[in-house]
């Protein structure tokens, strides 16, 4: 999908779902990593992750979240996450209330184990096994995956 069909898929939605029309930009931005999408208060453009495109259902989610945003702001009512106007279209129009969580996101983990004892420890950074020994039994600490 290219910055022009977003930008009309955009704008169509706000009008099949909220029957307001939304007269901004809307635009993917590829530095997104941990969010779905952004609505800007100052020039009230959206921005969106490309990565979950992957699945239609939860980016059409995402930008029913954003036009939420975008709409109560302009409507001077309560346009914040916290805020009981926001909680009530969300639900109301079918908004996603978080983005999932992308795989390329989750942080890998470090599974080692003791010879000894077999006690497993899960680290997120990677360890030097000969500097360490395992705290129960004082045996040989191995790596067995991640």
């Amino acid at each position: 999908m290219t910055n022009e069909q977003l930008q009309q898929y955009v704008e169509q939605l706000s009008l099949d779902v909220f029957a307001l029309p939304f007269e901004h930009k809307a635009i993917f931005n590829d530095r997104l990593k941990t969010t779905g999408g952004r609505y800007f208060l100052a020039d009230h453009h959206l921005d969106f992750n490309r990565q979950y495109l992957m699945d239609l259902k939860i980016f059409r989610g995402i930008v029913i979240h954003e036009l939420c945003h975008y709409h109560l702001h302009l409507r001077g009512m309560g346009h914040r996450h916290q805020d009981s106007d926001f909680k009530e279209w969300l639900n109301r129009y079918g908004g996603l209330r978080y983005s999932p969580r992308l795989k390329e996101n989750e942080k890998k983990m470090y599974v080692y184990e003791c010879k000894k004892c077999r006690t497993l420890y899960r680290r997120k950074r990677r360890m030097n096994t000969e500097r360490y020994r395992c705290g129960r039994c004082r045996g040989k600490i191995f790596y067995k995956s991640s």
